[in-house]
């Protein structure tokens, strides 16, 4: 995600704290009663068709965007010509993340909210589940109010699922991202080297030994030094070719149907024994805990020669500077079993919860639940991910869409943030619709998709972004603080050291002692929630 600076300074988004619970403070009035069924304080509300409101009505919107970024997105196009037919006014209160988690403090303290909270930065899972009394459960508002977003939730029922929350409510509403891939990160090999080493492109775990032994001692940069780094992180990616696919990063997995804690599993073991292997024979970077990112991104962008091999990415076009041109995604390794497995989500990585929120402070939610059924329909969620039609996207005759190119000596990411509010935000593009769009395979959004096809078929399905109660959010931290730095410390040891098979059972035991089953508990606990939501 592109964080990109803006000339606006800092300071027009820093709020001081006096003004924040100034601003907070007349940002709306009302009870916290969390009824359901409040009807909107204003006599012109329509129920169905547009205007929403006869006599114009303003919202306050609250949002969070990343650092110095700023409010150029609320003249996007569709945002102005959706107040002009709605005669909904938008109030935008567009805060920095750079000191938002102060601001939050107040904001909650304090009490009154705006009408609406939007974007799953600004509020998440424990924000709201600690303060439900500041929130309006939505499941009414979707039935009778909201036909977008109920007609997306009956074709993608993970969108109900993904938003309810532990007591069967729906408090926050999700987003389904356009044209986004089924893969994370994926394989990326120096094809340069291997095609100088008369390689092939690796398919297994043995071949890949083979390929990095060759990188390793062959000299395939060339430049008469052993200074190749075959492989150079550690990570989950690392260890997928033993089923481990672990997306969310919270050492779950689902196999055959079952939530799975993998770091006492036998796949784990010998994972850590294939990279114990790697680590032995200095196929794997010497530095691996030791370094941090601006080491790493040194490493892959060296300036003299390329001197790393393989690696695991989202794009291989960001990462290696000049040398890009040498670098290729490939398709996952086999592992063990003969199966190749891939880190994502087989119903696409756009799923989020927490993008919309309306507030108990706020006196028209039936006005602010219309509003936001708008953002519901295909053509409104490209032109709030990209930019207007006219403006970022082309309309084409045969009712396809094309993104336009960016304005010289600007990304197309950079662009798009300023053009739209991005992630943020509840969308929802439907998968037939999704046909529809154009994007360019040679770049960004286009070029994950077209590497996409290498790996999407092996996507396992992952341990899902389950919601946890306030008690178990009080819980968590503690044990995970614990077991999942225990767990790092001791693959750390396994790999640089070795003694696997002999540390196992003590490794296994103290897990226990540290409370692992209380922790395990509380996820399948969650997953089961998840799970039974219909």
């Amino acid at each position: 995600m592109s964080q990109h600076s803006k000339k606006k300074t800092a300071k027009k988004w820093t709020v001081g704290l006096l003004a924040a619970a100034m601003v907070f403070g007349i940002a709306g009035c009302g009870g916290k009663d969390g009824n359901n069924a409040a009807t909107s304080e204003t006599s012109s509300y329509n129920k169905e068709g547009l205007p929403i409101v006869n006599e114009p009505v303003t919202l306050k919107v609250l949002t969070v965007r990343w650092g110095s970024m700023g409010d150029t997105f609320t003249q996007n196009q569709w945002l102005k010509d959706l107040e002009k037919n709605t005669n909904v006014k938008i109030e935008w209160q567009v805060m920095s993340s750079n000191d938002w988690a102060e601001q939050k403090s107040i904001l909650l303290a304090s009490g009154t909210l705006p009408d609406i909270i939007l974007g799953n930065q600004t509020f998440g899972d424990s924000d709201i589940v600690n303060n439900l009394s500041f929130f309006r459960p939505l499941d009414d508002y979707i039935e009778k109010n909201m036909p977008n977003l109920k007609a997306a939730m009956e074709e993608t029922p993970e969108l109900k699922k993904i938003s309810t929350f532990p007591d069967g409510k729906i408090y926050s509403l999700p987003t389904r991202l356009p044209s986004r891939p089924k893969s994370s990160r994926q394989p990326v090999i120096n094809k340069t080297w291997l095609d100088k080493l008369g390689l092939k492109v690796p398919e297994t775990i043995d071949e890949l030994y083979n390929v990095l032994k060759a990188f390793k001692e062959q000299d395939p940069n060339g430049n008469g030094k052993q200074d190749e780094i075959p492989f150079i992180e550690i990570g989950n990616d690392l260890i997928s070719p033993f089923g481990i696919a672990d997306l969310n990063n919270n050492n779950m997995i689902i196999k055959d149907g079952k939530a799975i804690y993998f770091p006492i599993s036998e796949e784990f073991k010998e994972g850590l024994k294939w990279e114990n292997k790697l680590y032995a024979e200095g196929l794997l970077d010497k530095e691996v805990f030791t370094q941090d990112d601006t080491m790493r991104s040194a490493k892959f962008q060296n300036p003299d020669a390329p001197i790393v091999g393989f690696t695991y990415q989202w794009t291989p076009d960001a990462v290696f500077g000049k040398w890009s041109d040498q670098y290729v995604t490939i398709p996952p390794i086999a592992g063990p079993d003969g199966k190749r497995y891939t880190i994502g989500n087989p119903i696409g990585m756009s799923l989020n919860r927490n993008e919309l929120l309306i507030t108990t402070s706020s006196k028209y939610p039936e006005v602010a639940a219309r509003w936001a059924d708008q953002f519901y329909t295909n053509e409104a969620s490209i032109q709030n991910f990209w930019g207007a039609i006219g403006t970022v996207i082309k309309k084409n005759d045969d009712s396809t869409y094309t993104l336009m190119d960016p304005p010289a000596g600007t990304s197309a990411d950079a662009w798009y943030w300023d053009q739209s509010l991005r992630d943020f935000g509840p969308k929802y593009v439907s998968p037939s619709f999704e046909q529809k769009i154009v994007l360019n395979p040679e770049s960004g959004d286009g070029l994950k998709l077209q590497l996409d096809k290498l790996g999407s078929e092996y996507v396992t399905e992952p341990f899902p972004n389950v919601m946890y109660t306030s008690d178990e959010f009080e819980e968590l931290p503690t044990l995970t603080t614990d077991i999942d730095g225990y767990v790092n410390t001791m693959r750390a040891q396994f790999i640089s050291k070795g003694g696997i098979d002999e540390g196992w059972d003590d490794y296994v035991k103290q897990l226990n002692k540290m409370g692992l089953e209380k922790l395990v508990k509380i996820r399948t606990d969650a997953y089961s929630r998840y799970m039974s939501v219909k």
